[in-house]
């Protein structure tokens, strides 16, 4: 089957955690057989971001680790009919123009034969509805939210008839524990500072604990402000900024432990749904301490990671595994142990091969006849 995906970005994490999850789904619906097409925008600011910090040679790098993936960049000169000539499956995402979307879900509404979804890894349904009102989904087949919670706002809306939660996950091809790389460091954090959506519980669960208790740790990500900076200073933390996606693993290896911090609207409106981090951290083999998110769907086994519920916690949690390795030896194997069961980015090519053919086989299903009423 030909799958065709519209994207923001593919070769460029920049601030764009969703490519991680995009990448290595395509890896495994290539490695199942089928043909995979990602169309990414030429001038996307994911894109043009990391050239700037990157540079081409950067991107190149991930071209060669995503080799068998046909990845191509488009603009408005895009000839749509050709771009979708042949597919079977077609997954547009919330990052698109609401103008991409509307002519691709026109395609379908009038005869095109391909299954096409909408994918929503974001929190704008609750922090911004209005524009995603501004996405025409009429003709889409439906909706892959990666959560629960955000399942259930699509539905109550009436966004769309046909809502599938679809969970992000670990391509464990790419993330893998990495035992030759001896740790250097007491903790390492990877993530972008944002729009303060996460600004007090970075300083809470992640500067204040490891200031506090005066360990060694490295920061990566984009977007920190100057105040944020002389606060990752003064903590006696190191800054790395942007550390792109297929360089994390070597990363994880260098610390001892990890921390999982998620940014506020999905800890406050949209609860079950972590951070990638959190899978992506565990298929590396690291300890994770996390800070206070509700995990609903119960995606991770109690034993899996320690949670702490404020800032102190934290920083019992954070001693307690540096001082008995064992224990975080044996919460890393856990971790390790349940994403490669349950949440590799092959699970979810499979879910969505599963949901494809569901929605086929239900577009196709005969009618059932009209009940007649019987003759007396």
């Amino acid at each position: 089957m030909r799958c065709v995906l519209f994207y923001h970005a593919f070769s460029s994490c920049w601030n764009n955690g969703h490519a991680h999850f995009l990448r290595g789904v395509s890896r495994e619906l290539h490695k199942l057989g089928h043909e995979v097409v990602v169309y990414e925008l030429a001038d996307g600011w994911s894109r043009l971001n990391a050239l700037r910090d990157g540079g081409e040679g950067l991107l190149n790098e991930v071209t060669r680790v995503f080799a068998d993936i046909d990845v191509r960049q488009y603009d408005d000169s895009l000839d749509l009919d050709e771009a979708l000539d042949g597919a079977g499956l077609v997954l547009v995402h919330e990052w698109n123009s609401p103008d991409l979307i509307a002519r691709i879900g026109s395609r379908r509404a009038h005869g095109a034969s391909f299954t096409l979804l909408f994918h929503d890894t974001h929190h704008r349904a609750v922090t911004a509805p209005h524009e995603l009102q501004r996405f025409d989904l009429d003709g889409f087949d439906g909706v892959l939210a990666f959560g629960k919670a955000l399942q259930e706002i699509y539905l109550k809306l009436g966004w769309s008839k046909q809502v599938f939660a679809w969970h992000e996950a670990a391509d464990t091809d790419l993330y893998r524990p990495l035992p030759d790389i001896e740790p250097c460091q007491d903790v390492v954090w990877i993530g972008n500072w944002g729009d303060d959506e996460r600004t007090v519980e970075l300083h809470k669960y992640l500067i204040e604990p490891v200031s506090s208790l005066g360990l060694r740790g490295k920061i990566y990500g984009v977007r920190y402000p100057k105040p944020a900076l002389e606060a990752i200073a003064a903590a006696g933390m190191e800054y790395g900024g942007w550390l792109p996606a297929h360089r994390v693993p070597a990363a994880f290896a260098r610390a001892r432990l990890t921390i999982h911090v998620p940014r506020g609207p999905y800890a406050r409106s949209l609860p079950g749904i972590p951070t990638i981090r959190m899978f992506e951290a565990m298929a590396c083999g690291k300890p994770l301490v996390s800070a206070p998110w509700e995990d609903v769907e119960e995606l991770f086994a109690p034993d899996t990671y320690l949670r702490v519920g404020d800032g102190e916690q934290m920083k019992a949690g954070l001693q307690r595994l540096l001082r008995h390795p064992e224990l975080a030896a044996a919460i890393a194997q856990a971790a390790y142990g349940h994403v490669l069961e349950h949440h590799t980015c092959r699970h979810r090519a499979v879910e969505l091969l599963n949901i494809a053919d569901a929605i086929r086989r239900s577009r196709y299903a005969p009618v059932p006849p009209l009940c007649k009423e019987p003759v007396s």
